[in-house]
C-alpha cells in the first residue's frame, strides 16, 4: 500500500487496484464534533458512490466503507488526468461536451459534486471515457442554486487552468450539459449567470 496524495480532509493510498481514502482528525475541532463531521462525510460519500453505481455513471465503484476508521475503499481508475490531456493540445470540444454531459447527469439525479476541476476527471485508459472522481465534497440537493454554484465552480476551474482555450471550452461543456439535463437547463443557466455576476462583484 502506497500513499499517493493528501488533501485538506483525507489521505489517499493505493493498494493494487484499490484506492483507500482515510479522513484524518483536525486538531482545531472539538473532538466530538470532529468525529461526528468525519463520520457524516464518510457515510455521505459512500452513499453518493452507491447511487452513481446504480446510475451506471463512470466513477469509482465503492468496495466498502467504515465510519469507525473513517475510510472509503473504491476501485482505481486507470488513465490520465483530464487536466493533462487538455494541456497536450488535442481537440477539446468533444472532451468539453463530455464533461458537460457528465455534470448534467449528476445534476439530473440531484448530485452536487462540489469540486469540479479537470484534476478530478480521468480519461479511462481503456474506454477513453471521462470518469469523475473525488466525491468527498459531494451532496444531494434539488436546489437550482446548488446546481448553478457547481457549474460556476467548473467555469472558474476551466478559466484558471485552461485559460488558453477559455471561454470556448466552457461553451462546449454547456452544450453537453444542455443535452443531458434539458428539463432544468434554462433555470440553472439563468441562476448560473446570477452567481457569476455575484462573483464578479465580489472581486471588484
Amino acid at each position: 500500500m502506497i500513499k499517493i496524495a493528501q488533501g485538506a480532509e483525507a489521505i489517499l493510498y493505493k493498494d493494487n487496484n484499490e484506492i483507500i481514502k482515510e479522513r484524518f482528525s483536525k486538531e482545531y475541532r472539538l473532538p466530538h464534533l470532529d468525529e461526528s463531521l468525519r463520520k457524516f462525510r464518510t457515510r455521505r460519500e459512500a452513499k453518493v458512490l452507491q447511487k452513481l453505481e446504480e446510475m451506471d455513471f463512470p466513477a469509482p465503484k465503492l468496495k466498502e466503507f467504515s465510519d469507525k476508521r473513517m475510510s472509503v475503499v473504491m476501485d482505481f481508475i486507470p488513465g490520465e488526468k483530464l487536466k493533462d490531456v487538455l494541456k497536450e493540445g488535442k481537440g477539446f470540444q468533444q472532451l468539453a461536451e463530455e464533461i458537460g454531459e457528465r455534470v448534467g447527469k449528476l445534476h439530473q439525479k440531484h448530485i452536487i459534486h462540489g469540486d469540479l476541476t479537470t484534476s478530478n476527471m480521468i480519461q479511462h485508459q481503456e474506454t477513453g471515457k471521462i470518469n469523475i472522481i473525488d466525491f468527498g465534497l459531494s451532496f444531494f440537493s434539488e436546489k437550482i442554486e446548488d446546481k448553478a454554484v457547481d457549474l460556476f465552480l467548473l467555469d472558474r476551474a476551466l478559466e484558471s487552468t485552461h485559460y488558453d482555450i477559455y471561454p470556448d471550452i466552457f461553451k462546449s461543456a454547456i452544450e453537453g450539459y444542455k443535452k443531458s439535463n434539458p428539463e432544468e437547463f434554462k433555470k440553472i443557466l439563468e441562476r448560473f449567470e446570477e452567481v457569476r455576476n455575484r462573483g464578479r462583484n465580489k472581486r471588484k
